[in-house]
């Protein structure tokens, strides 16, 4: 079975009943990532014109128990992708450390040079997150059948957050060049959030094996990008989006290329036909801003410039900036803080509807706002919104990504057992919050049982029980932690001292 990348593929339709059969194993376990926490199932995903990407399966989180991809990229040669390691290894350290609402979420990834002992190949396998909603391009091609079009409000809500994730990949200190950005790259939620891959063909050399077949969509391509990639190349792919979410007119063909009434093109005349669909749009704004994203590589604008030009700039609402300041604030304490407000307000409003929030003078006239009178505000949706990149500060510079990371989280699994069982015990992942519970079961004497909860620096979660005694020692247990890999170096007298002081109020209530 085939899934798409947002969706089922075009034409696949649901199975007929007599088909559920078939399909009954599709959830065997064909592989497992070394630490065991990624299990590689029968399903394949497509990966709409991703080069270097040989084979995409539906995998199993065990560990959240949700949905994610497994990415393989083969490597035909072992010598070849010796040369190209330590490049691949900088790249792929720097994807996981990626954090932004509106790009897909890389996970871990490792390298794996036996394949069971049935090739010589070497892989990279990686894993990503599943875009379970339909991209762009399948959202046009819908909305030109329906006769339809996207209007201005919609267009900017795009663009922006398209720009965003750019903006910060391209703030890296090595700067992360996407260069696959296309319609069918873009990914729109259910809640109408945006997300755009992040894996980068530049980063994919021509050892990989795939790499070499023909490149569709050869509209998206700056001129320039054979010659190096920079975030230009970025840049003049985003202008080609924004325009065919104006105008639907460059929606590409079957065999990946594209025409505008009676224009056809091809690699030669792409940019003859994508002018001629410009000219069609009456904004002048519009199009002026997509000309900047088109002009030639050294007039190109960046992502930063391009969010502030008059057509995407907008004066951010003081909720906007109030939520995402309380969301730097540790998770517990705005919890709190949100749960202490909501019942507040609900009390304000009931006791005293006639209190007074605001007046202005008009013409000699006070007018008043009252509590009664005046609109009430979700907070803990706003606070969620903003969590989720529905309210991003795009007129805001983004603080820099992190550049590197000490250490891959799983290393070449040729390298001997002890070398596959320390990738095994490899924990990068810092604790944002930590929750600690201990508890005594009946007639367990002298055994307690902990628990321990902890959110993890990518907003994953993490729960870990056991029972001990209070003879436990808890610099022992953080290391143990460490050890099997459930939390980083980082976070080890962290966990210490919170063991520690659990314990030491059991010895006082015990005395």
């Amino acid at each position: 079975m085939i899934r798409g990348q947002g969706g089922v593929t075009e034409g696949s339709g649901r199975p007929e009943p007599d088909e559920v059969e078939d399909d009954s194993d599709d959830d065997a376990v064909l592989e497992e990532s070394p630490c065991g926490r990624w299990q590689k199932r029968k399903d394949e995903v497509t990966q709409k014109d991703v080069p270097g990407i040989d084979e995409t399966y539906l995998a199993m989180d065990t560990e959240e128990g949700v949905e994610v991809v497994w990415n393989e990229m083969k490597f035909s040669e072992r010598k070849d992708f010796r040369k190209q390691r330590t490049r691949l290894e900088k790249i792929f350290d720097n994807l996981t450390l990626l954090q932004h609402n509106n790009i897909v979420k890389f996970y871990r990834y490792w390298i794996d040079s036996k394949q069971g002992g049935t090739s010589q190949a070497t892989r990279v396998i990686f894993i990503t997150e599943y875009m379970t909603s339909g991209s762009m391009g399948q959202f046009l091609r819908r909305t030109k059948k329906n006769n339809k079009t996207v209007n201005l409000k919609m267009w900017k809500r795009w663009c922006r957050q398209i720009l965003y994730a750019l903006s910060y990949l391209h703030a890296c200190g090595d700067p992360i060049i996407h260069g696959n950005l296309t319609c069918d790259t873009i990914f729109i939620q259910h809640n109408g959030l945006i997300k755009i891959g992040s894996v980068a063909p530049d980063a994919i050399n021509n050892h990989v094996k795939t790499y070499a077949a023909p490149r569709r969509n050869l509209h998206y391509i700056a001129p320039e990008y054979g010659e190096r990639a920079h975030p230009g190349v970025d840049i003049y792919a985003f202008g080609v989006c924004a325009l065919e979410m104006a105008t639907m007119e460059l929606l590409g063909n079957s065999n990946g290329s594209l025409s505008v009434e009676g224009h056809h093109s091809t690699a030669h005349n792409s940019h003859e036909t994508i002018m001629a669909a410009l000219d069609k749009l009456e904004n002048s704004l519009q199009k002026e801003f997509i000309r900047h994203c088109l002009a030639s590589s050294g007039k190109r604008l960046g992502a930063r410039q391009l969010l502030l030009h008059p057509i995407l700039f907008e004066v951010h609402p003081l909720r906007a900036f109030a939520a995402h300041s309380l969301l730097k604030l540790d998770e517990a304490v705005v919890n709190q803080w949100l749960a202490e407000k909501t019942a507040t307000q609900t009390g304000e409003r009931a006791s005293d509807p006639g209190k007074v929030l605001a007046y202005v003078l008009m013409a000699g006239q006070k007018k008043v706002q009252v509590l009664g009178e005046s609109p009430t505000m979700d907070l803990e949706k706003v606070v969620e919104e903003a969590r989720d990149g529905l309210l991003p500060l795009t007129s805001i510079p983004l603080p820099n990504p992190p550049l590197t990371r000490p250490q891959s989280p799983v290393s070449e699994l040729d390298s001997g057992e002890q070398a596959l069982e320390e990738a095994k015990c490899v924990e990068t992942r810092q604790i944002k919050s930590l929750t600690c519970t201990l508890s005594q079961p009946l007639d367990s004497g002298n055994v307690y049982h902990l628990v321990l909860l902890l959110h993890l620096s990518d907003d994953m979660n993490r729960r870990l029980s056991c029972d001990i005694s209070q003879e436990d020692d808890p610099k022992l247990l953080a290391s143990d932690l460490v050890k099997h890999g459930f939390i980083s170096e980082n976070d080890r007298e962290r966990v210490q001292a919170t063991l520690q002081g659990h314990l030491l109020n059991l010895e006082v209530s015990a005395s």
